[in-house]
């Protein structure tokens, strides 16, 4: 008896169309972001919300009665279990990335797949403002999703493609339908006259992007319109159609991607999008698929299809929520980015002294991604995600942080080693200051005239003091 269900059965709405490019760039694609961010978390965590950072999540669990979801840290937390489980899930990503479990049967990628979101799952769930943002659940939900694809072993499921196309348009429109409810200066066509300058990590393409004459500006705005409020309609459409969708999305988080830092966000939309992809069906049959599979992808067809209603009501919402989870479990969520733009660049700039907090003298720390130094050009770090400058940028705009800023100027106090690893720039060798403080700079770039004169990329002001002086005890 033949337990196979048909391949044109799971493809054949998909006009019979060869899906197993889709298939390898979100296996493989999805798996490296997870690898890339296993590893932030084993480098960063620790000194941020380890059992001595900033935030430290033995108190977090002391004091929550619930966590935001599932973690495996609920019963005991070390920083030795967090990196057992930040290496663990980056070694099973690079396994995927390599394709070793999709030569196996679908159960294999997706008892892997299913390590990598529970594992990650576990760090954000306890990784508080630090792990606050939209990208770190758009890789939960992409990586369950991923489980579902099959291996070379199966045809690929049309409803998990018809799953990730979902992902895309919640994650588009839902970001384009935000700019046009948020700031007027999406629909005055002027938001990047100051995004590029005020954007929260600049990289080395942003200034250059920013002097860009304001008419091509204006386009550039007009055609994001339509990128994300009209293209993500057509990756339901039949094929070519999809696969132009899918194309014009790809090539604008690529334009994305050219003009700042903005962690994994770009490029695991670029690799979701592949979802719509198609390349022509060959004459040969493909594989079939087990029933058990088969009942498994329905399964988490309908599971979705559920969990779906609420983020379909958001997106018509007035009051619609941007970056949300509706569960506990990270599934079919609620995206969407830079619904208001700032006019004007606010620095945080930290500073310390070996001597008097008054003369001084008095030395800047560097960061690694944030702007410091007028005469630093900014660097590219993503889709690699700098958590402690990103937290920078919020602080700058007036966000709560003294929860964890505080603590941070303590440990530059003590010149604590993991801290200081964060750090670019360490002015004081690794001894300890007398004093610290932080001050807030204006910044906006140099222009043509300024950057040909002094080559600076920033010209700054200072505004005052964030933090005075500040010494241990």
């Amino acid at each position: 008896m033949d337990w196979n269900v048909p391949a044109a059965g799971w493809t054949g709405w998909l006009d019979s169309a060869d899906y197993g490019l889709a298939r390898f760039v979100l296996q493989r694609g999805i798996a490296a972001i997870f690898v890339i961010a296993f590893v932030s978390g084993a480098l960063q965590f620790p000194a941020l919300l380890g059992e001595h950072g900033l935030l430290p999540v033995p108190r977090y669990l002391s004091r929550v009665v619930r966590t935001p979801g599932p973690t495996l840290f609920r019963w005991r937390y070390s920083d030795r279990l967090l990196r057992a489980v930040a290496w663990t899930g980056a070694v099973l990503g690079l396994c995927v990335v390599a394709g070793l479990p999709q030569r196996g049967p679908a159960w294999v990628p997706m008892l892997v797949f299913a390590a990598m979101w529970l594992l990650y799952m576990s760090i954000v769930n306890v990784g508080q403002v630090f792990y606050g943002f939209g990208w770190e659940i758009l890789l939960l939900e992409a990586g369950f999703l991923a489980a579902f694809l099959g291996s070379e072993q199966t045809a690929t499921p049309a409803v998990t493609l018809f799953a990730f196309r979902w992902l895309v348009f919640r994650l588009e429109f839902g970001a384009g339908l935000i700019k046009m409810r948020g700031d007027p200066v999406w629909r005055d066509l002027t938001a990047l006259y100051y995004h590029h300058e005020t954007q929260p990590m600049p990289n080395p393409l942003s200034w250059w992007f920013h002097h860009l004459p304001k008419p091509l500006h204006r386009a550039e705005v007009l055609g994001n319109h339509f990128a994300q409020l009209v293209v993500p309609f057509f990756v339901f459409a039949p094929q070519p159609v999809a696969t132009v969708a899918a194309a014009v999305i790809i090539a604008t988080q690529c334009w994305l991607v050219l003009s700042g830092n903005f962690a994994w966000l770009n490029v695991i939309t670029i690799v979701a999008a592949f979802s719509a992809v198609a390349t022509p069906a060959t004459a040969q049959g493909g594989p079939g698929m087990p029933a058990w599979f088969a009942v498994v992808v329905l399964a988490m067809g309908l599971l979705m299809l559920v969990l779906s209603w609420q983020p379909l009501r958001n997106l018509f919402s007035r009051n619609q929520v941007m970056n949300g989870s509706f569960n506990r479990w990270r599934l079919a969520n609620a995206y969407g980015a830079f619904g208001s733009i700032t006019r004007q660049r606010y620095e945080v700039v930290v500073e310390g002294t070996a001597g008097d907090p008054v003369a001084g003298p008095w030395q800047e720390y560097g960061f690694r991604g944030k702007p410091g130094e007028p005469g630093r050009m900014p660097r590219q770090f993503a889709p690699y995600h700098l958590r402690l400058d990103w937290l920078m940028w919020f602080l700058a705009l007036g966000s709560p942080g003294l929860n964890w800023f505080v603590p941070f100027l303590n440990k530059l106090l003590d010149a604590d080693p993991a801290t200081l690893k964060l750090l670019r720039r360490d002015p004081f060798g690794g001894q300890r200051p007398a004093w610290v403080r932080a001050r807030v700079f204006s910044y906006r770039y140099s222009t043509w005239r300024e950057w040909r004169g002094t080559g600076d990329w920033w010209v700054r002001e200072p505004l005052g003091d964030f933090v005075p002086p500040m010494a241990r005890g």
